[in-house]
């Protein structure tokens, strides 16, 4: 959860806009919001300030009817190195063993109950709690000079933040214990091998790559068939085959009375897009 190898894979390019006090700036361009881990200076460790910050961003973007789509990154050479010192100190003081939820605003698996798809675009590496945010995403674009590293137990730490519930079943067991228990950085090739990653790219690309996969699921795919289908999965992970199948079934027929549906169908009739 800590901070551990500087990046030197590329200097500080923000963005025109300026951040906010919390180190997190959101901008949005059409159908797509993009939050920004905006502390390059350090990294982009995280405070509880930015931690709470973030997710504040992402739960106004899926209250907003108007983002289709989110995209997550970061500032200069990394997405996030993990937790600051300070964020270490306050999450070790009494109230917050207490309930981290209240110091959050949020509870702790907020992204994982998103309705809006978030595409990570890991432009840096990314460790410990800045890696915990890259698996709540639902795909990961990653900076091909990128390292990730899950770190706790070099830190005396368990596997946070429901680390060993995701990895799992994003690499499967095998894969998550070594990564877990040996916290050893992982390069992009490997990441992409073991399916902890679904895109690699340039460094230069990895925004450019993850927003147009943004804004294509925002122009071409139903918000409601998107939120639909994540529940699906996330639930699927713990349901019995033919609960899923029945599940799926009565979803479908649901959705033949939706009105994205509806629209799909004449769209396709009229052989034009469909506008959702």
């Amino acid at each position: 959860m800590a901070e551990t190898h500087p990046d030197t894979d590329a200097d500080s390019h923000p963005d025109n806009d300026s951040g906010t006090d919390s180190g997190i700036r959101v901008t949005t361009d059409d159908a797509v919001r993009t939050v920004t881990f905006a502390r390059p200076e350090r990294r982009n460790g995280m405070d509880l300030a930015m931690f709470r910050g973030y997710f504040d961003a992402l739960a106004e973007a899926d209250r907003d009817p108007r983002v289709r789509a989110i995209v997550v990154t970061g500032d200069g050479g990394s997405f996030c190195s993990g937790a600051t010192p300070a964020l270490l100190d306050e999450l070790t003081g009494p109230a917050a063993r207490r309930d981290l939820a209240e110091h959050l605003g949020h509870p702790p698996h907020l992204p994982l109950t998103l309705r809006t798809p978030l595409v990570a675009a890991v432009n840096g590496s990314a460790a410990g709690l800045g890696l915990v945010h890259a698996l709540g995403a639902d795909v990961r674009f990653l900076a091909d000079s990128a390292q990730l590293s899950t770190v706790f137990a070099r830190l005396g730490l368990v596997a946070e933040y429901g680390a060993a519930w995701l990895l799992p079943r994003l690499v499967g067991t095998g894969a998550a214990m070594d990564l877990l228990l040996s916290a050893r950085p992982v390069g992009a090739r490997e990441a992409l091998r073991i399916g902890l990653v679904q895109y690699v790219t340039p460094r230069a690309e990895v925004k450019d790559r993850a927003t147009e996969y943004a804004r294509q699921l925002a122009a071409t795919c139903s918000p409601a068939s998107l939120a639909a289908i994540k529940g699906q999965v996330l639930r699927g992970l713990d349901q019995g085959a033919q609960a899923a199948v029945a599940e799926s079934v009565a979803l479908m027929r649901e959705s033949f009375e939706s009105p994205d549906f509806t629209e799909a169908m004449r769209a396709v009739r009229a052989r034009r897009k469909p506008v959702f």
